[in-house]
């Protein structure tokens, strides 16, 4: 026959003594009391001399070992779960954060020394060209040759150099379409931004379910919002050369 305690816990909530909650939590029951020390973790409900700990101490605890395994000291931490008991639920807001920020591009980084360059580029390896080269973010000078941001583009210019095409040709092509591509991005970042971020700025809190929900909707668009530049700018091509094709047949 079940005792008391066995009733209690079947009836409602999971409640936990000490010694069980860090047993849940993979810690030890020092650590815990460390936590409760340093104010980490909310205090327990008291029944006589009894402590009990709820679900929400353990999910506490999980979202303290979570924070420590990111790198996170405990000082930052107890600003975290400050923010988080103020308005939003950090388990959850972490993922979302990482949803929007995480990086679009995989390009791999890729370092030249100046005989490569010099073979690559010869007399058009001007100042000139590498201040541009340094303006639009893609190089850094190093005292050996230079590191850029992305082997694909380095390949693509140097591809296009060795066609024929000047340098300085490339690099002024390569700022018109980073400004377009500038202005793409920000179409998508503030489509995102309005529709689907705009209404946290609305709420006192944001459930965890609510944060879960924005984050894997941000992680569907993502590749959405590749796909449609990708095709806009195929189709545009398609335009483009259609239309230089039809003016150079007129002449």
């Amino acid at each position: 026959m079940a005792d008391t305690e066995e009733i209690e816990q079947a009836a409602g909530p999971r409640r936990y003594r000490v010694e069980e909650l860090a047993e849940a939590a993979g810690i030890t029951v020092r650590t815990v009391r460390f936590y409760r020390e340093r104010k980490l973790l909310q205090p327990p409900r008291k029944e006589g001399r009894i402590a009990w700990y709820g679900e929400e101490h353990l999910t506490r605890l999980r979202v303290i070992a979570e924070l420590l395994e990111r790198g996170h000291a405990l000082g930052g931490i107890a600003e975290l779960i400050g923010a988080g008991e103020s308005g939003r639920e950090v388990a959850e807001l972490i993922g979302l954060q990482d949803a929007i920020t995480a990086p679009w591009s995989d390009e791999t980084p890729v370092h030249l020394d100046w005989s490569e360059l010099q073979a690559a580029f010869g007399e058009q390896l001007t100042e000139e060209n590498t201040a541009e080269s340094i303006a639009q973010g893609y190089i850094t000078v190093e005292p050996d040759g230079i590191t850029h941001i992305s082997r694909r583009l380095m390949e693509a210019t140097t591809a296009l150099v060795g066609e024929g095409v000047p340098l300085a040709a490339v690099l002024a092509a390569s700022r018109t379409a980073q400004e377009h591509a500038d202005a793409i991005a920000e179409s998508f970042v503030s489509l995102i931004a309005d529709q689907l971020l705009g209404p946290l700025d609305q709420v006192e809190r944001l459930s965890p379910a609510e944060a879960a929900r924005l984050r894997d909707q941000i992680l569907r668009i993502r590749p959405l919002a590749r796909a449609v530049a990708d095709t806009q700018f195929t189709l545009a091509m398609d335009r483009r050369v259609r239309a230089e094709h039809e003016r150079l047949g007129r002449h």
